[in-house]
């Protein structure tokens, strides 16, 4: 059995931009991305609401996603294969980020992924990059988020560099999938069902190389 460890924030975690409720299992992302890959694979779904790249939040404390990554890796090892889709919050106006910059820590994050031998046997699990779709029309959180828009329109391309400097795969959701006018940042219902299903043909072809 192949393991899928899936490490975000809280579009990973299934937070419905509708309301302050969580989806339930069944039907989040990662619970269908389960259901696409069938009993040979086992997802684990490690959402954070909050969570950055490599940012320390004044506002929300313990959200860096790089100085979680490795216990939450060895935790769960042995891994084959870890799906990385942060940086929607790196978009937060208080930290002041460039598109270029948070492409770079995305980057960090996949390598130091890789580098660890947290694969089958001590082998060096893969890494597949999923940039988040562009911000979609800001409502409660606009001034959170000011200027992110034309930066998430940006990232797509600094996100496959990434994946380039990190030998990792790489997906653009938006391709597939589009943010919620709702709030701006999170997944209609309707949205998880494509997400799921694109990550995990993505995923099929990541183990049929």
């Amino acid at each position: 059995m192949k393991t899928v460890v899936c490490y975000g924030d809280s579009n990973t975690w299934g937070a419905d931009p509708s309301s302050a409720d969580r989806f339930a299992h069944d039907v989040r992302w990662t619970a269908v991305l389960a259901r696409e890959l069938g009993g040979h694979y086992r997802v684990v779904e490690e959402g954070l609401n909050g969570r950055t790249t490599v940012v320390d939040d004044i506002n929300e404390p313990n959200r860096n996603g790089y100085k979680q990554l490795i216990p939450v890796l060895e935790s769960q090892q042995p891994i084959d294969l870890i799906v990385i889709m942060l940086g929607t919050n790196d978009l937060k106006a208080r930290h002041n980020r460039a598109a270029a910059d948070i492409g770079q820590s995305v980057s960090l994050l996949a390598n130091t992924a890789r580098s660890t031998l947290f694969g089958p046997q001590q082998t060096r699990p893969k890494v597949l990059i999923l940039c988040p779709p562009p911000i979609a029309t800001l409502t409660d959180l606009d001034g959170m988020f000011a200027g992110a828009l034309e930066k998430s329109l940006e990232m797509p391309r600094y996100y496959e560099l990434a994946a380039r400097w990190s030998e990792s795969d790489f997906l653009n959701t938006g391709d597939y999938i589009h943010s919620s006018n709702a709030d701006g940042i999170h997944f209609d219902q309707n949205q998880l069902e494509p997400l799921g299903k694109a990550v995990a043909a993505k995923v099929k072809k990541i183990f049929e190389k």
